[in-house]
């Protein structure tokens, strides 16, 4: 080992060091210290480049440190940063508009984060139900998928059925039905008078990029409009482009009377969530029910606005589906008995190993050599999911690496 790499190594420890000590212990990284970004390359404290196939968990679609995003951050940051909601401020109406001429909603309601949006989602189907449908008061049912990923907040982990998720933070929020993903008839069979909605991830990411069959979404759709129940689709990270389209909704050609969205609405910026409606679920939301005191600042709309004319103007979300399928046919030619399959749709592609295979963990710290940044899911699955930036050149140079390591 050179002096320079010693004390580079050195550096990395000491950042690393640091966080295990002072930090909670509540994640288990890869030991890279990334300090910068550019599109979809990340550089560590060290000098190390990496192309980035996380995107911040699709939080940023747009490329790391998109210089418009980051314009609209810094303008609007010198100019007004937070009113709270007592006030109006001049970025939250443009914002509803554009999401609702972009999305063909009709309705917003801006939060932070993804988890307080499906949050906002529960507590306004549920008050629907008891104002609207008539369900009897604190009965209301809300049905759920298992394998589901929606948060970790108390109420959202209250229909998990990871262990690791729920195992000693009980008691849990009741009211949630859970079923099969990807299974309609189970819709319908869990379906009761007291139902007000079926919340789902048109593709579970967190579980491993589980694609349901084809015809799903439009069967369930049709359902909840048959039992008069409201469709709540978490299009937090499948939203914005990442499956190839703009919402994942679009692929079967239905629209969602609830559509939860964030992560790349802030381009990785600031953060940012929504709740679109298509109906009038919204509208029984009265002033002081519900709020956030960030929700809807200037700042963030003034980000959220940038982001999104980056992701039309720079036609991301078709980038996304040439790329997907191009980056897709590539990992599926990498031949090696202890891959189980390799799924996508768009840039968000999964490759799942047999158990015997030992993890895919010790395969994303093989790819971190390589110069590539992955993340392990449900132990046996890679997700890839690069910035909507990416190029050919880009995945072919990424092929190049992932290949010998998937190989062995």
């Amino acid at each position: 080992m050179t002096t320079a790499t010693a004390r580079n190594a050195m550096q990395s420890d000491r950042y690393i060091l640091l966080e295990d000590e002072y930090g909670a212990h509540n994640y288990k990284p890869l030991d890279v210290v990334i300090e910068r970004g550019r599109g979809i390359w990340v550089w560590d404290v060290d000098g190390n480049r990496y192309l980035d196939c996380l995107s911040a968990y699709s939080a940023v679609n747009q490329g790391h440190c998109h210089p418009k995003i980051r314009q609209a951050l810094v303008d609007q940051a010198e100019r007004l940063t937070l009113t709270s909601r007592a006030f109006r401020n001049d970025q939250l109406g443009p914002l509803y508009k554009e999401l609702c001429d972009l999305t063909n909603s009709h309705k917003v309601l801006p939060m932070n984060s993804g988890a307080e949006a499906v949050e906002t989602a529960i507590k306004a189907v549920r008050k629907w139900g008891y104002q609207v449908k008539g369900v009897p008061e604190n009965r209301a049912e809300i049905i759920v998928c298992r394998n589901n990923f929606h948060g970790r907040t108390i109420s959202i982990i209250s229909f998990s059925t990871d262990p690791v998720s729920t195992t000693g933070f009980g008691p849990f929020t009741p009211g949630f039905k859970i079923i099969d993903f990807g299974d309609a008839r189970a819709l319908e069979e869990a379906i009761t008078p007291n139902t007000v909605a079926f919340l789902v991830e048109p593709i579970q990411g967190e579980a491993g990029v589980i694609i349901p069959p084809t015809g799903y979404l439009k069967d369930v759709r049709r359902i909840c409009t048959e039992a008069g129940i409201v469709l709540i689709l978490d299009e937090i990270q499948t939203g914005l482009g990442r499956t190839g389209k703009l919402l994942a909704e679009q692929h079967e050609d239905i629209e969602a009377d609830l559509t939860l969205i964030g992560k790349a609405l802030s381009g990785g910026f600031y953060p940012v969530s929504a709740v679109l409606s298509n109906t009038e679920v919204l509208g029984v939301l009265k002033p002081g029910e519900h709020g956030s005191t960030f929700g809807g600042n200037p700042l963030a709309c003034a980000v959220a606005r940038a982001a999104l004319k980056v992701l039309t103007e720079e036609h991301l979300v078709e980038n996304a589906r040439l790329m997907g399928d191009y980056f897709l046919h590539g990992l599926q030619q990498i031949h090696n008995p202890k891959i189980r399959e390799v799924r996508g749709r768009g840039l968000l592609i999964g490759v799942e190993f047999h158990p015997d295979a030992g993890g895919a963990r010790h395969y994303c710290e093989q790819l971190k050599e390589a110069g590539l940044l992955c993340k392990e899911t449900h132990q046996t699955i890679i997700r890839f999911a690069p910035p909507l930036v990416i190029t050919r050149d880009d995945i072919d140079w990424a092929l190049e690496r992932i290949a010998p390591v998937l190989s062995r």
